[in-house]
């Protein structure tokens, strides 16, 4: 499996946007996603590819919900050392 995740640099670390991973683990499509979770496609494709400045709490809770994941699996923060 390839490693599609995108990291981000901000002022104090570094995001790793992980959904196109995880969607790919488990055989999930993000259109099968954007219906199951009445979430706008843009949303996704933005969530998925790290080209976002605000983060929808109650997106992330209903894909995380779904996914049955964490909010680290689906977005991640290291901060800087």
């Amino acid at each position: 499996m390839e490693n599609k995740s995108v990291e981000i640099r901000v002022e104090g670390g570094t995001y790793t946007f992980k959904l196109e991973n995880l969607l790919e683990e488990k055989g999930i499509s993000k259109n099968k996603l954007v219906r199951d979770t009445n979430t706008d496609f843009k949303v996704i494709k933005r969530l998925a590819k790290g080209d976002i400045i605000r983060i929808d709490i109650y997106v992330l809770a209903r894909l995380c919900a779904y996914l049955k994941c964490e909010t680290k699996d689906i977005i991640e923060f290291q901060r800087d050392e």
